[in-house]
């Protein structure tokens, strides 16, 4: 149990970091446009009443519009906050407006073509989610109160997006003359819809440090996967240790048990093979197949081995002397072996556990051979049954 402890806990900090990550998952929030080209199409309105600076708002005497899209803009926006664009507007400074502290005696057409750069706020803010604050500079020219002029241009605004495409822009432009003498600074408002394309998003500083947050969660829940395969790693070794030792441990066992039992058979191997050699052999008279009142007391004692030991089998080899022919002796053999295996049988032996041979002549005991003339006594130790071990 204590074992399991340091896993339950590895698991359940796993687990919570799991859950933590999936509440911090990376969503469309977290990404922002990074470079896009845009397009605006708006109105502007143009403040030349000569105390523009002063009383910026004076929408009654100050301002002048006309009653549909007058601004056209196209830019390019990089990764870096830096945007390059050309506008060009148009606009009417209308009868009895303030223009260069003047009433206004008629209508006169406003063009203005400008250039700019701009830089994206957001860089320095961090993320202001759809308030999206600029600033720029650039400069142009304007043709306004029947007066051309080239300008210096400051530019403040913001745009607000509703999607990754579409959005507004609102921005005021300072635009001071560069020909002192013959015309006046102005000031250029103007509001507009815009669409952006080609876009390439990247992450918010929020969705950085998001991404920043997940990545340490995901090395942590790495690193504590590590720690829990490692655990498991030692603890399979440990166990593949444990089972070869107890394998070595029952291999021993096994071992000495089959030593123990080799060498118990051994033993009773030796033992049945000097009771064997001390019964014997039945010897036959001459000429002569039937078994004596000491071969049966001999055989006897074989039955009594035989049913000692169930797994033993014997085999009964018949001999005969040299005297007589090699066809005689093998017929007389065989008689003999036959009635040494059928008396065994008839004490209750199976018969497949008494094997039988007859041999005739052919494996004499001494030197009694047809051409070495011999005792009786020495024929007759020819003239046998021999008892021996076929498998135990």
């Amino acid at each position: 149990m204590k074992a399991a402890k340091p896993i339950i806990l590895l698991l359940s900090f796993l687990f919570m970091s799991v859950l933590t990550a999936q509440e911090l998952q990376l969503t469309k929030k977290d990404s922002v446009a990074e470079s896009f080209w845009m397009v605006t199409l708006g109105t502007n309105f143009v403040d030349d009443s000569g105390d523009e600076f002063r009383e910026l708002f004076d929408f009654e005497e100050g301002w002048n519009t006309v009653p549909y899209p007058s601004r056209i803009s196209v830019g390019r926006y990089f990764k870096n906050g830096l945007g390059l664009e050309a506008i060009g507007s148009y606009n009417r400074y209308n009868e009895g407006k303030v223009v260069d502290d003047i009433i206004a005696t008629e209508d006169v057409d406003y063009f203005g073509l400008d250039f700019r750069v701009s830089y994206d706020l957001n860089k320095i803010l961090g993320d202001t989610g759809f308030f999206d604050p600029y600033v720029g500079i650039g400069a142009g020219y304007t043709d306004a109160n029947n007066q051309g002029r080239g300008t210096y241009n400051a530019i403040v605004g913001f745009r607000t997006w509703f999607s990754d495409h579409w959005g507004l822009d609102f921005n005021s432009t300072g635009k001071w003359t560069m020909n002192t003498e013959n015309s006046t600074n102005h000031v250029q408002h103007a509001v507009g819809v815009a669409y952006r394309f080609n876009v390439e998003k990247g992450l918010s500083r929020k969705g950085e440090e998001k991404l920043a947050y997940l990545k340490e969660v995901e090395a942590q829940q790495q690193r504590v996967k590590d720690s829990i395969d490692a655990k498991q790693e030692a603890d399979e070794r440990a166990r593949r240790l444990a089972e070869q030792l107890e394998q070595e441990k029952e291999a021993a066992r096994l071992a000495a048990e089959e030593k123990a039992r080799k060498a118990a058979e051994d033993a009773e191997r030796s033992k049945i093979m000097n009771e064997i050699e001390k019964l014997g052999s039945v010897y036959f008279k001459l000429n002569s197949s039937y078994l004596t009142k000491n071969d049966k007391m001999l055989l006897d004692k074989l039955v009594e081995i035989l049913e000692n030991t169930p797994t033993l089998i014997v085999q009964i080899g018949a001999h005969t002397d040299s005297r007589g022919t090699n066809e005689y002796n093998q017929w007389l053999s065989e008689r003999r072996a036959k009635r040494t295996v059928d008396y065994v049988i008839s004490k209750g032996i199976p018969e497949e556990r008494i094997k039988s041979g007859a041999f005739g002549e052919s494996k004499l005991v001494n030197e009694c051979d047809d051409a070495t003339p011999c005792s009786e006594e020495k024929h007759s130790h020819n003239r046998r049954s021999e008892i021996t071990i076929v498998a135990f």
